[in-house]
């Protein structure tokens, strides 16, 4: 079975979402029987590289709050990544462009070390104090990963180098009708939206398994969850 999960490495609810899913198919008695890939989706397409703002400027401007408010609603996705045993700053952290971040985590896919990049990220995003808009933070986290230093310098440095890779995840996501993310479509079967309880994962693992949902990929039956749009904002229920 394949899962494929479109993300943003700015998107807090796909840090969180990746590690519940983990716990779900841990729980799954077929989960070595599982691919999982991770596919591109830019929550802030149209932003430029270098233009880059504090997360709570950013979120007090998309959700027109003031800046306490701002900070308020940061502590509680905190304290949901916490929940589940990730750190996560919330000050002092970066808002940009992501797409060297998904060309690079193409680069991986095609070395296998596309999970082990997409960790090392979203851990120097959200837990460190590492900006991963800086390209020399970058280069260090693809070699952390076990890439090669000079290939992953090479991709940065080459701006068309997996752009159309990136390009077609996130046509593709819009094809399939995913408006934020994380999503996750299991065999191309069923989809599910949003960072879902582990026990929502585990259920749709089975479903897809037995092959019960046979219906176009779209929203599954669970309940909708927290969510990043398009826009660059995310959800942040009570």
């Amino acid at each position: 079975m394949r899962v494929e999960i479109w993300s943003d490495i700015a998107c807090p609810w796909c840090y969180i979402g990746k590690a519940r899913f983990e716990q779900g198919l841990a729980a799954f008695a077929h989960a070595d029987e599982v691919e999982v890939v991770h596919r591109s989706f830019e929550l802030d397409p149209d932003r430029k590289r270098g233009d880059t703002a504090p997360v709570i400027d950013m979120l007090a401007r998309k959700y027109g709050r003031t800046l306490d408010e701002a900070r308020a609603m940061e502590e509680h996705v905190a304290a949901n990544a916490r929940a589940e045993g990730l750190g996560y700053r919330t000050e002092g952290r970066d808002h940009g462009s992501t797409f060297d971040i998904h060309r690079l985590l193409h680069l991986a896919r095609a070395r296998g070390r596309q999970d082990a990049l997409l960790n090392l990220a979203y851990r120097a995003n959200f837990a460190e104090e590492r900006s991963v808009f800086d390209p020399e933070v970058l280069v260090a986290l693809g070699v952390e990963a076990g890439l090669d230093e000079a290939e992953v310098r090479g991709v940065l440095a080459d701006h068309s180098a997996y752009a159309e890779e990136v390009r077609a995840d996130e046509r593709e996501a819009a094809a399939l009708g995913a408006t934020g993310v994380p999503f996750f479509v299991f065999d191309r079967r069923y989809g599910v939206s949003g960072g879902q309880p582990a026990e929502v994962f585990t259920q749709a693992l089975e479903q897809a398994w037995r092959g019960r949902a046979l219906t176009p990929v779209g929203p599954a039956d669970a309940p909708d969850a927290a969510a990043c749009g398009p826009d660059g904002a995310c959800d942040v229920p009570a």
